[in-house]
């Protein structure tokens, strides 16, 4: 996740049923209300306040992103940062109902090297775990979330497995000393537990993943993209050609050991744009020429002034769950309301911990938020 890119596949559990071991006790902040997880990313450099974030309708905030540095590994909290953060914390301390906030590291802007180098020793991975807490603590968050795009061999998923394990022990071993609720742990994973681009085919450890996190975000969005010479589904439920849904990747997951209460699913709040080959041709899969209006992406808000500007027409596709919408060679795919609803419905009656979103700031008016949160909790 980050900023959109154009990229394959690309861009990230729990209920109240389940325990966590450590000292402290987190069941205030991961299972509130016993209504599950409603989550949603906070992009740190979108100009959107976080004094307007809607509570009502999310459960946990991650704060998007921090990054290791290139030689200690430590985090880098720039000057930007330690104004962001303060304001950040101190805008949703003040919300009613409160939200639980985590601090994510990485992103789709991320330098996976960096993370492949930290995570290849035991030593460089607990510099980074330890900065990891110290960080958290500083400024008031109340869990830690990986978002690492992505490991791209098994020996990198094999160092990641440590990774997990050695931080769920860090976090216990720190709360019982300091006698405060233990740290979250949690991270963000491609849509499937296998999978084979920008190198051989490598799975996740589902094993660590089960024991140690309190649970995994697979990032059920960018299927398809400009990137491809044909239109594309970002975030479809169903394609009957092809294993890039969600219904397969989240029944990767689970079909890999992962307790679905420990999956919590990702939505898109933006839409991928392509430019159409023949403005006749126009369904999903239709012949494209490259990106098309918002260089490729435009976020919820954006895409309903497109259709409105335009007097587009739009389409609800079923198999999908997703709108699509044309005006002259301009398409764009997306979710919509309806999509939040039925997805978030597929997402419960598996027994997902719950479901997050991609990124706070890029709804409108907060109508697919309110949509989600409402199909969980009825």
């Amino acid at each position: 996740m980050g900023t959109p890119k154009l990229m394959p596949f690309f861009i990230l559990v729990i209920f109240h049923t389940m325990l966590s071991s450590g000292s402290g006790s987190n069941s205030d902040h991961i299972y509130p209300s016993g209504k599950g997880i409603r989550a949603a990313y906070f992009p740190s450099s979108n100009s959107f306040s976080p004094s307007s974030i809607d509570t009502q309708y999310f459960t946990h905030i991650y704060y998007a992103f921090l990054q290791p540095e290139s030689t200690t590994y430590k985090l880098n909290v720039t000057e930007f940062d330690q104004a962001r953060i303060p304001e950040f914390i101190k805008a949703l301390r003040g919300k009613n109902p409160p939200v639980t906030t985590l601090l994510s590291m990485g992103g789709g802007g991320n330098n996976a090297t960096v993370f492949a180098l930290m995570v290849s020793t035991q030593a460089t991975r607990e510099v980074f775990i330890n900065s990891t807490i110290q960080v958290a603590r500083k400024y008031g968050f109340q869990g830690v979330d990986l978002d690492w795009e992505f490991p791209k061999d098994a020996l990198e998923m094999s160092n990641l497995a440590l990774l997990y394990k050695e931080w769920r022990k860090a976090l216990d071993n720190e709360a019982r000393v300091c006698g405060k609720p233990r740290l979250l742990l949690t991270s963000a994973v491609y849509y499937a537990s296998k999978f084979t681009f920008y190198g051989g085919p490598r799975s996740y450890p589902a094993g660590a993943i089960s024991k140690y996190l309190d649970w995994a975000s697979p990032m059920c969005f960018d299927y398809h993209g400009s990137w491809e010479n044909f239109t594309g589904m970002n975030a479809a439920l169903d394609d009957s050609k092809s294993n890039i849904s969600t219904r397969y990747g989240i029944g990767s997951w689970i079909e890999a050991g992962v307790p679905s209460k420990k999956l919590v699913m990702g939505l898109p709040l933006y839409g991928r744009t392509w430019t159409l080959k023949d403005s006749k041709v126009n369904g999903i899969g239709a012949p494209a020429l490259g990106m098309g209006p918002g260089d490729g992406v435009l976020v919820y808000h954006q895409i309903l002034h497109f259709n409105n500007r335009t007097n587009a027409t739009v389409v609800y596709d079923t198999e999908s769950a997703s709108y699509y919408s044309y005006s002259g060679s301009s398409w764009v795919g997306y979710d919509g309301v309806r999509s939040a609803y039925m997805k978030v419905r597929f997402a419960k009656s598996l027994g997902l911990g719950g479901y997050f979103f991609w990124a706070l700031g890029q709804d409108n008016e907060w109508a697919i938020s309110k949509q989600a949160s409402n199909a969980w909790k009825y």
